[in-house]
């Protein structure tokens, strides 16, 4: 076996010396010569002494590794490509051409290398510095030299130089770059400390770049004046403007500068800031109170109450009343607003809540067609007594006739018994004998029981009650008229047993409108007569509610929201002031009043009243021995309370200085918006001290209560 394989490496040195140039390459399919046996046959291996499947040694041993194949021993070393079940080595019956070997006789140098090879290290070494001679053909039995076919492609490289270059060099050039990038950033951070960043602005003025004494003095110089300017504003198409002394805004400057002065350390906001401004805005000191004040202001101008949807009658023609969403001063979120934005020099923009109503297009329809229309296709017939009747005609049925916005429901028909009743009444009162409470008759100067009388006549309530379904339905159009008994409310004898002696208190106010009047008229009518015994509490609403159409209301003048509006039942707040002012002065106990939000001339300032239905009330509590009668006198241009019982008081009122003034401010409407001009009036606090001295013991006692009324807006219309 060893000498075979000597044999055999004398014969490669022997040939590979005797190639010259020009001879041809190894063939590329790398087969054997006819005749041989193919290499890495089992029996080339047999014949160089290898077990089948192993490769030949060659003077030495088999260096077998993942990747190649290290094939040393005294006559030099040969490295090839892995063996394996790929192409890099073929069989065939065609010669084997053998590489060169070194051997030890031979010069020093690298090791044996194939063209391709790109890289030291590598499988190979380049082909231009170590050109390898070509051994020719051998027609022999053994094999002289583990040939090596068709390596593969070098990976990377350009093939003259460093095969993992390639790989290294984008690595390389990403690290410069990060590199580069990073020491740049240091040296703008460096070199921006003590500066206001880039690209910074603080309300509208550009600061970025300065240093912080002197960005502060073009902050001073250009935000101060601001400060003390009245600040624009404007809440949908309503344009005003704010004092900002008088809303407590003042800007903080050292959080200003702090808060502009914050160096980022976020790379990408650095660079940005080259390309970008950034605005950080002042910090503001601000009163909640005075702000809030400042605010409510606007409402009564900019503030809308939603319009319901309704069916209007033009004659007995039934036409559509189309809702209309409301609008409300969204307070909080303007002071949060204002607060940001007041120094910007800028108008400000206030945010509004729409306030949408309950009704809809549609309702109103269905409200026509299925009620308003039949209601008024014909009269209708009340049947009394003795043969008597009264046609409702189909105008006084459309007089009559209402609808309430009612959540889930749409609009709600409803009838007005009181319009039916007056105008059918002159033509059956012949059927009636009329009642008569116990009254008290001043009309000699001292007081007088008027005594009660029991009466029978038509139940109205009762004979309406299915008047709607008639008017509205397929049957007859007639209704037959209900009668009962109807006794007194207040016999004479409850009449003796209250105490009642005389007059104890009186207040009379007036200056009202025609509109205002009819509600007023009609609240007068509901409270006229009532007892208030001893220990009850007499409350305004209980009274008169509902205030609605369907109870002889109509829509006039109101306060919503503190400002001016109209509304069905508008004018009861007088009721209410006048009542209240004569239950001042009976001695009643005051359990529940508010006041209006900007003061009224027509009243006492810090001793008037108003109603809403459902959130404020007008309630007073009766703690004499005696019962005290409430009686209302009206007349077009005034309202009059008289209160009777036994005096038990002597009340004197003290109103105190005005104090603590507040401008109005202006609010201008858009032309084309609806507009009510007004001078407005200024806001102020004001304190009522009433004094209570008792008849029967002379003690006295003291109450006092402290208003404080916002300005009325100065109103513009734009022409």
């Amino acid at each position: 076996m060893a000498e075979r394989q000597s044999a055999s490496d004398e014969q490669i040195a022997q040939e590979a010396g005797s190639s010259a140039p020009g001879d041809d390459p190894v063939p590329p399919n790398g087969h054997a010569p006819e005749g041989g046996p193919a290499p890495g046959s089992d029996a080339e291996q047999a014949a160089a002494g290898a077990a089948p499947g192993e490769a030949a040694p060659v003077n030495g041993a088999v260096d077998r590794t993942a990747d190649r194949t290290v094939v040393d021993g005294a006559a030099g070393e040969v490295t090839v490509a892995a063996a394996g079940p790929s192409t890099w080595f073929q069989t065939s019956e065609q010669p084997t051409q053998a590489m060169q070997a070194r051997n030890a006789a031979g010069p020093a140098g690298p090791p044996p290398s194939l063209p391709g090879a790109s890289r030291p290290g590598a499988l190979f070494e380049p082909a231009a510095e170590h050109p390898t001679e070509v051994m020719p053909a051998v027609a022999s039995a053994v094999p002289t030299a583990v040939g090596v076919v068709n390596p593969p492609p070098p990976v990377g490289g350009d093939g003259d130089g460093d095969a993992g270059s390639g790989g290294r060099r984008p690595l390389i050039v990403v690290a410069a770059v990060v590199g580069l990038l990073a020491l740049l950033y240091v040296v703008d951070v460096v070199l921006s400390l003590g500066a206001v960043p880039r690209g910074v602005t603080v309300a509208g003025v550009a600061v970025g770049g300065m240093e912080y004494a002197a960005a502060e003095r073009e902050l001073r110089s250009e935000i101060e004046p601001r400060t003390t300017r009245p600040v624009p504003v404007t809440v949908g198409q309503v344009m005003s403007e704010i004092d900002p002394r008088t809303a407590g805004l003042r800007i903080d400057w050292d959080a200003t500068l702090e808060r502009a002065g914050s160096q980022p350390l976020n790379p990408v906001t650095r660079v940005t800031s080259f390309f970008s401004a950034r605005e950080v805005g002042v910090v503001t000191f601000s009163d909640d109170v005075a702000l809030v004040g400042a605010l409510e202001q606007l409402a009564p101008v900019v503030d809308r109450a939603p319009v319901e949807g309704s069916v209007a009658f033009e004659g007995t023609t039934a036409t559509a009343v189309d809702p209309v969403p409301g609008q409300q001063l969204d307070v909080r979120a303007a002071a949060d607003v204002l607060s940001r934005e007041w120094a910007n020099g800028l108008t400000v923009a206030l945010p509004l809540t729409e306030l949408p109503p309950i009704t809809t297009p549609e309702d109103v329809q269905t409200a026509i067609q299925k009620v308003a229309a039949p209601a008024v296709s014909g009269p209708v017939t009340i049947l009394g007594e003795k043969d008597t009747s009264a046609a409702v005609e189909p105008a006084t049925i459309a007089a009559a006739l209402t609808f309430t916005a009612e959540p889930g429901k749409g609009l709600v028909p409803g009838l007005n018994p009181e319009v039916v009743e007056e105008a059918v009444r002159p033509k059956l009162a012949s059927t009636e004998t009329p009642g008569r409470d116990a009254t008290i008759s001043f009309a000699t100067g001292a007081p007088v029981i008027v005594p009660s009388q029991d009466g029978r006549g038509i139940d109205y309530p009762a004979t309406l009650k299915d008047m709607l379904q008639v008017i509205t339905g397929t049957g007859p159009r007639e209704i037959t008229a209900v009668y009962a008994e109807q006794p007194a409310e207040l016999t004479t004898d409850e009449l003796k047993g209250l105490g009642i002696t005389g007059l104890i208190s009186e207040f009379t106010t007036g200056g009202f409108k025609p509109d205002s009047g009819i509600n007023i008229k009609r609240a007068a009518e509901q409270v006229n007569g009532t007892i208030v015994e001893p220990g009850e509490t007499f409350s305004l609403n209980a009274a008169t509610l509902p205030r609605n159409a369907a109870n002889g209301y109509v829509e006039a003048g109101v306060i919503d929201d503190g400002a001016p509006s109209r509304g069905v039942g508008g004018g009861t707040s007088q009721v209410a002031t006048t009542l209240y002012n004569a239950a001042y002065f009976a001695g009643m106990v005051d359990v529940e009043h508010k006041e209006h939000s900007f003061y009224i001339s027509r009243y006492p300032a810090g001793r008037e009243a108003t109603v809403v239905a459902g959130a404020i009330d007008l309630r007073f509590r009766n703690d004499n021995p005696t019962g005290v009668l409430i009686q209302t006198t009206w007349t077009p241009s005034s309202i009059t309370v008289r209160m009777y019982g036994t005096k038990r008081y002597e009340v004197t009122s003290t109103p105190g200085p005005r104090t603590n003034p507040t401008q109005p401010q202006t609010v201008t409407i858009p032309k084309g918006k609806p507009c009510s001009p007004s001078q407005g009036g200024p806001g102020f606090t004001i304190t009522d001290t009433r004094t209570l001295r008792e008849v029967s013991s002379g003690q006295t006692r003291t109450e006092t209560r402290t208003v404080r009324y916002n300005p009325s807006p100065i109103v513009v219309c734009e022409q």
